[in-house]
């Protein structure tokens, strides 16, 4: 073999040498690549998640903890909360969503009646707090309304409030009820609850899992909707000849009875 023929045969066999060196950086640099591509796409799936979970948490309004029941709440696992005397013949027991128009409608309708027949220590209201609509049109008014009113039942002033927050219900798709700072802002029209410690009850969500205690029980109760009206145990929302002074009649004449 003459030397001229070596000497190519060498340079060739030098060249496919050089050429596999560079495939082999080529296969290892692409296999860093690969392996540092899945570890970002599970980085990157990790923080997707991590933002989806976040954001359910606030879509039912960070619902966390202990249920803190506000002050003076009584019943099965203080639920209910009071107005009126204890030694009233009759109970009347309203399951309401802030959110309801049909709450709102009955609360106009009846309120009058429930406040005289109340203030005559003739009947005793226990009002139980839910949260449907949030359910159902999405948002958290509801939640953040009740546990707003909550916090008005530890400033001693449930009541007012309650009746300031049907006063202003916003429509039911509207979730205005969601921004701590108006129902702050409607606190303000009850004389003395716009407290620094009322603002903090709000913002804190102090009451909210005792909301989300109390809806659950709405829902294993089996009922139908709100508002949930039962006089004495006996469900008169659903009648359709209850009027106030009918309802007004019935418990005068227990208090007599």
């Amino acid at each position: 073999m003459s030397e001229k023929n070596r000497d190519g045969k060498r340079t060739a066999r030098e060249r496919l040498a050089v050429e596999r060196e560079k495939q082999k950086s080529a296969d290892r640099r692409r296999r860093t690549l690969i392996v540092g591509a899945s570890v970002v796409c599970v980085l990157a799936l990790a923080a997707v998640i991590g933002v989806l979970a976040a954001n359910a948490g606030k879509d039912k309004g960070g619902s966390a903890g202990p249920a803190v029941a506000p002050s003076g709440a009584q019943g099965k696992d203080s639920l209910a909360i009071p107005v009126g005397k204890d030694g009233a013949k009759s109970t009347l027991t309203v399951w309401e969503d802030f959110r309801c128009p049909a709450c709102q409608a009955f609360e106009a309708a009846y309120r009058p009646t429930l406040h005289e027949l109340t203030d005559a220590g003739k009947l005793r209201v226990e009002y139980h707090l839910v949260r449907l609509i949030d359910g159902n049109l999405g948002g958290t008014g509801s939640l953040r309304a009740a546990n707003a009113a909550a916090c008005a039942q530890d400033a001693g002033k449930f009541r007012d409030y309650h009746d300031v927050l049907y006063a202003n219900q916003p429509k039911e798709t509207d979730d205005a009820f969601g921004d701590d700072a108006r129902l702050i802002e409607l606190a303000g029209k009850v004389n003395g609850l716009d407290t620094p410690a009322f603002r903090t009850c709000v913002k804190d969500g102090t009451h909210n899992s005792w909301v989300d205690k109390s809806h659950a029980a709405f829902k294993a109760g089996n009922f139908g909707g709100t508002p949930t009206v039962l006089l004495n145990g006996k469900n008169i929302y659903q009648d359709q000849t209850m009027t106030p002074a009918k309802l007004k009649q019935m418990v005068e004449d227990a208090a007599n009875g």
